[in-house]
């Protein structure tokens, strides 16, 4: 089981929870295995294989009624009558072609975003039990992930595209209406003008109504579908990072991280007030490659969960143990160490306004350590 193999390989860096009100003490375990609390080790058991939804697109169809066949009456107001009946034929002919094409985008859309599900369902199976670091497998699924997805932001050019061509039938449309309703003012007409000009009007009015609507709903799938792209780029994100590192993580953290950050505490920053605060994670760099990003990504997670509009500081601390080139050597390696935290908080989607990066020193403390405090 993922969580029986992954824990124990924790040791050497430890994760503690805040003294932050918001934040419980028994919440997460830390790196070393043991619950910051003292209690019984607690085993995070895997969440179950998170899919998007697919994008929300309106289902509406938008058939143009038709133009009703008229008489010709010999008089000039009739055969004006005929031009605009032409007229509307025609626009409504570009109507129905505009409507077969948003729902072959959409058909399409609703195909590939399937297709991006299932592939980034195949990613996250096996990374859930846990995986080989960098499975050619999931790099290629993961490739292939972001070629659908780009199929998918690729059709929101075309409703684009498409939006555009739709408002100039739009103002067609309002132009034709205020042809025929003219039209009733001209003189030499008859009777049977009058009755065909009154049947073309109202045959104008519904095809104003239903382009009004087709515009208005196409409008609405672009706004939907650039907010799902947005939101999946985010998440195919950190699902690379999860394959770089052979574990699951989650979604984006941006999908957490909502709301107006929070102003800090009486203006001062972190670094001067760490006897006073407790970190919300501690990584400690005792040797190489410590495997903190799936802990940091949980605890992270948790404090947005508890408090969306979350801060993070992220401080490295320097060991000040040994000679002044050993400290030294020490600074730059914190620095380095401090920067990759901070690197991949942002590819886990946390919003780079969320964050700060400090140094601070202590002889306290044997090796160097990355602590990322919550505010």
């Amino acid at each position: 089981m993922k969580t029986n193999r992954t824990w124990p390989a924790f040791a050497g860096a430890a994760l503690l929870l805040a003294g932050c009100g918001f934040v419980d003490d028994a919440l997460i375990p830390s790196l070393t295995g043991q619950s910051p609390s003292g209690g019984d080790r607690i085993i995070v058991a895997p969440s179950p294989v998170e899919t998007s939804p697919l994008p929300a697109l309106g289902a509406s169809n938008f058939r143009p009624s038709g133009v009703t066949a008229g008489q010709a009456t010999g008089t000039e107001v009739g055969r004006r009558v005929d031009r605009l009946r032409d007229d509307l034929g025609r626009m409504q002919l570009g109507v129905g072609n505009d409507n077969s094409k948003l729902q072959a985008l959409r058909t399409q859309t609703i195909s590939d975003a399937r297709g991006y599900q299932e592939l980034t369902a195949s990613i996250r199976a096996p990374l859930q039990v846990g995986t080989t670091p960098g499975n050619p497998n999931l790099v290629a699924g993961w490739a292939e992930a972001q070629i659908t997805l780009d199929r998918i932001s690729d059709s929101i050019g075309e409703m684009a595209a498409l939006s555009s061509n739709v408002a100039n039938n739009s103002a067609l449309s309002a132009f034709i209406l205020e042809s025929v309703r003219a039209t009733y003012g001209l003189t030499g007409a008859v009777d049977e003008d009058h009755s065909q000009l009154a049947i073309l009007e109202d045959e104008v009015n519904r095809t104003v109504v239903l382009i009004d609507r087709l515009l208005n709903e196409l409008n609405e799938d672009i706004a939907r579908q650039t907010n799902y792209v947005s939101r999946e780029r985010s998440d195919l994100t950190v699902l690379s990072v999860a394959v770089k590192n052979g574990e699951l993580l989650g979604t984006s953290l941006t999908n957490r991280a909502f709301g107006t950050a929070a102003a800090p505490r009486g203006g001062a920053s972190t670094v001067g007030n760490l006897a006073n605060l407790r970190a919300l994670v501690v990584i400690r760099f005792d040797r190489p490659n410590v495997p903190y990003q799936e802990p940091l990504f949980t605890a992270v997670s948790e404090a947005l969960n508890r408090r969306p509009g979350s801060v993070f500081d992220v401080v490295s601390i320097v060991s000040q143990r040994g000679t002044p080139a050993q400290v030294a050597l020490n600074a730059n390696q914190a620095r380095r160490n401090a920067e990759q935290v901070l690197q991949n908080l942002s590819q886990m989607g946390l919003p780079s306004d969320r964050l700060s990066l400090n140094s601070t020193s202590s002889g306290e403390v044997a090796n160097n350590e990355v602590r990322v405090y919550v505010r």
